[in-house]
């Protein structure tokens, strides 16, 4: 960076627009140390006080305001000061927040809490905007009552991992650019790609989703391309494709992983020429569609193997979104829960259920090996089976115990019967601890996993080793080889309750 944007980013006014003193604070000593001059307001009043008097050269604005929402203002900073970029950040964690600040023209889009690192890196970034004569103007013409319909959003929580994804989402709002989204089965794939559609420039064209592993190996071209009628045994009528249905829109290749080779060759040379020819075909049809593809495969290894081609990976893979599995969001565990919960209710025509606390803790300890869509199946199973409003811990159980997949939860230590060598554990953590290595591709896991790990076995042991002594803490620690104090402490920190291990209730087993 030369002298002089360095000097003139020292010299740059901040205005700070936040109702809580805390963070005017915290964000005014970050960016007096970073050499800026400071301007903080709490309401949207004073903030386009500031703006209509000429005043600062970057924005940093919070969404919720006594007097008003800073989303509904930026559109009027925009056009009385186009020039001045605005960084928003809340404590609203959702899609839409993050897709609405990016409509709306931000330069940046952080949720709470924030990294002052990131923050100030931001600031620094946009202000060399400044001088950049060709940075555009935001100004996508955005569905108003789409985006305002909370209800209608495909993608709930609000942990850091889903957070980056919204942020991806929001920044290809405006482009047409090929996506790529990884990740397990069941996290939810198909709903990044949609939101990717419903939110983007093609929002009023069709989407159409196409599962690779779904389709006969020999019927695969067809179903993409279309066929004459006549271009084989059983062809009795023209059929449209996958492409053409999707013209102007958004075509989803679910399971790409799964495509046969030559298909493979087929669909490159439509990415590349941008048309294509039904099977028995001869005129040219145009490719008129934005591609997102999924796969729960490591394509890379997949290239290795001679089973994808390279060529295709790097076609489809130009904007990488990975989907965290469930295990590493559980923040979001009683949010999507409680959205389950409802939505099924709903859907039966049956009374709302909530959830006890005991009952969400049973959750957060379970390894959720089928991800979102495993805990969407047991809220469905818990609404329809049971009758009580609450449903609490036991019910939570035998419910995850009827419906475990063949892998059973690194959690669930109840799956190891006493027949069950120690070997037998080691294996069980083992496999966990390869799986979750192998959930990120060739990405090594976030730094911290020792702690990480320690902390998501360590609680299910002590909830069971509990239960087994009916809750008696002395022979707790004894079979743990704790002190009794020990033990307490770390109940605390994970927030165990003596009688909740007891195992004793009226009506319960």
């Amino acid at each position: 960076m030369s002298d002089a944007i360095k000097s003139e980013q020292r010299s740059a006014t901040v205005i700070i627009a936040d109702d809580d003193r805390t963070i005017r604070a915290v964000l005014h000593q970050a960016l007096a140390r970073n050499g800026y001059e400071v301007r903080a307001v709490s309401t949207v009043a004073a903030l386009w006080h500031l703006v209509e008097a000429g005043e600062g050269d970057l924005l940093i604005t919070d969404v919720m305001f006594p007097d008003g929402d800073g989303l509904d203002v930026l559109p009027r900073i925009r056009q009385a000061r186009p020039n001045m970029p605005v960084i928003v950040m809340s404590a609203r964690n959702t899609l839409l927040t993050a897709v609405k600040a990016t409509e709306r023209g931000a330069f940046e889009y952080f949720p709470k809490p924030f990294d002052l690192v990131d923050v100030t890196g931001a600031v620094g970034r946009a202000l060399a905007t400044l001088n950049d004569t060709n940075a555009t103007d935001s100004g996508n013409d955005t569905d108003q009552q789409q985006l305002d319909a909370e209800g209608a959003l495909p993608l709930i929580g609000r942990s850091p991992a889903m957070q980056n994804v919204y942020r991806v989402i929001a920044r290809l709002t405006a482009t047409d650019l090929t996506a790529m989204i990884v990740g397990e089965s069941g996290t939810g794939k198909e709903l990044v790609a949609r939101a990717l559609h419903d939110f983007g420039k093609r929002k009023h064209g069709p989407f159409v989703a196409i599962n690779m592993a779904a389709i006969p190996r020999e019927l695969i071209e067809s179903e993409l391309f279309g066929h004459e009628k006549g271009a084989f045994t059983g062809a009795s009528q023209r059929k449209s494709g996958r492409f053409e249905q999707a013209r102007g829109g958004t075509l989803f290749l679910d399971e790409i992983g799964d495509m046969p080779i030559e298909a493979q060759t087929r669909l490159l040379r439509v990415l590349q020429e941008g048309e294509f020819t039904s099977v028995g075909g001869r005129e040219a049809i145009s490719a008129d569609v934005r591609i997102v593809a999924a796969t729960h495969r490591n394509l890379r290894q997949l290239v290795n193997q001679g089973l994808f081609r390279e060529d295709l990976f790097y076609r489809l893979n130009v904007v990488p979104i990975r989907l965290p599995p469930l295990r590493e969001r559980r923040d979001d565990i009683a949010l999507l829960m409680r959205h389950f919960l409802s939505t099924a209710a709903s859907e039966a025509d049956l009374p709302q259920k909530t959830m006890t606390t005991d009952a969400l803790n049973r959750l957060n300890d379970y390894r959720w090996p089928g991800n979102v869509r495993e805990l969407e199946n047991l809220a469905r199973r818990l609404v329809a089976l049971h009758a009580d409003d609450s449903i609490d811990e036991w019910a939570v159980t035998a419910e995850l115990s009827e419906g475990a997949e063949t892998t059973a939860p690194i959690a669930d230590l109840n799956a190891l019967t006493p027949a069950t060598s120690e070997g037998g554990l080691s294996f069980a953590v083992e496999k966990h601890l390869c799986d979750y290595f192998a959930a990120h591709g060739d990405d090594l896991p976030p730094a911290g996993l020792y702690g990480r790990i320690l902390k998501e076995i360590e609680r299910p042991l002590l909830s069971v080793t509990l239960a087994a002594t009916r809750g008696n803490q002395i022979k707790a620690a004894g079979l743990l080889g704790l002190n009794r104090n020990t033990l307490r402490k770390k109940m605390k920190d994970h927030e165990i309750e003596a009688d909740r291990s007891m195992g004793q209730s009226s009506g319960r087993p």
